[in-house]
């Protein structure tokens, strides 16, 4: 490598670390620092991002990141998978049943009735993108008052808390393939398993779950665009609280430890025809998952996961259907790292290139001459 050792940076680096820890401080009166359950609730959306990204399901630990790096969401995850890296791993859980999911949010765009109905939750969908004046001199007062004022609204019938999916009356009628039982043990672990194309399913689906939302919107947009052929519509579209269960240490019987909050989507693509005389043509299926509240990128990966689909099935034919240009361009950190490190001395190669520029220079003229 063409890299060379720096001597004497030492006091240099360290107070490049000292101003920017004024940076982070240096504000106007008498401002308090950012507590961490102001980050986990009222920048809601940028910590679900920084715990999808980060791969580790830890909103206080993903609130300190976004403190720590200042509310930049590449290097939030970054520290939070390398917090990760350090801890370790005690037990698997079971398989989760996202049909025990407690929803706050759940829209279908293929039916206008969907069995419980369509709830529209906490979303930015249905407003007017227009600034708010008045959240720049909110008063404490009017800030706590917004739960109260909700609650005294509230309906006085019981909400129902779980949904039963809407894939699964499809299903019922024969319009969808039945579902492959697997075992946890099939599922491919991309910490521990170096990925050599091609790769199962369950290893494409847990890069997406954790990839950059921009990376995969962007090759999800390739798609709808026109480099693909997808045209999906987005079946079920949950957020919620999904139950996660343990073996228990005595009993060896799944017991609820907790729950997390994520978001999923399946997408229902065009159809296919059956495989023999006998098969049902049916429609094809598209999956995205990932921890918090990040519908954009539940949407991406489930596209982008009906397009790797296709891809396996009938050979790539554009980019967002070939495995590997996928999988190894949407990890936020891996593309960070590999742009960053253009920062780093490269004093060797680039003497190198001048030296080549220079030698081709001087034989260019002696040709000229001659």
């Amino acid at each position: 490598m063409g890299y060379v050792a720096i001597k004497g940076g030492g006091k240099a680096i360290g107070a490049s670390e000292e101003l920017l820890e004024l940076l982070r401080s240096k504000q106007s009166g008498d401002a308090m620092p950012l507590d961490i359950d102001t980050i986990m609730h009222q920048l809601h959306s940028l910590n679900s991002r920084v715990l999808s990204e980060g791969g580790l399901y830890h909103p206080e630990l993903s609130a300190l990141a976004i403190k720590q790096c200042m509310g930049d969401t590449l290097e939030a995850a970054f520290t939070l998978r390398a917090y990760r890296s350090t801890r370790p791993r005690i037990v698997e859980t079971a398989m989760h049943d996202t049909s025990k999911m407690r929803v706050i949010r759940r829209i279908s765009a293929a039916f206008k009735d969907i069995p419980g109905g369509q709830t529209l939750g906490p979303a930015t969908d249905y407003q007017l993108r227009l600034m708010r004046m008045d959240l720049l001199d909110e008063s404490p007062e009017s800030f706590q008052a917004i739960a109260s004022t909700w609650l005294k609204k509230m309906p006085d019938e019981e909400i129902p808390l779980t949904f039963p999916k809407v894939v699964e009356s499809l299903r019922a009628d024969g319009l969808l393939p039945p579902v492959v039982q697997v075992s946890r043990g099939d599922a491919f672990d991309i910490t521990r398993e170096p990925m050599i194309f091609p790769v199962p399913r369950s290893a494409a689906l847990a890069t997406m779950a954790r990839a950059e939302q921009g990376g995969l919107l962007s090759l999800a947009y390739s798609n709808m665009r026109g480099y693909g052929d997808i045209h999906p519509t987005v079946a079920e579209l949950r957020v919620g609280y999904l139950p996660v269960y343990m073996p228990h240490p005595i009993s060896g019987e799944d017991i609820e430890i907790g729950e997390i909050l994520m978001t999923e989507c399946e997408v229902v693509a065009m159809y296919e025809k059956g495989t023999d005389q006998d098969a049902k043509a049916h429609f094809t299926l598209g999956y995205g998952a990932c921890f918090g509240h990040n519908e954009v990128k539940a949407i991406s990966m489930a596209i982008l996961d009906r397009a790797l689909q296709m891809g396996a099935s009938d050979g790539p034919s554009n980019p967002s259907e070939d495995a590997e240009f996928v999988l190894l361009h949407i990890d936020g950190i891996d593309s960070m790292g590999f742009c960053t490190h253009y920062k780093m001395p490269h004093y060797v190669t680039f003497q190198s290139d001048m030296d080549r520029l220079r030698a081709t220079q001087k034989r260019d003229e002696s040709e000229e001459k001659a």
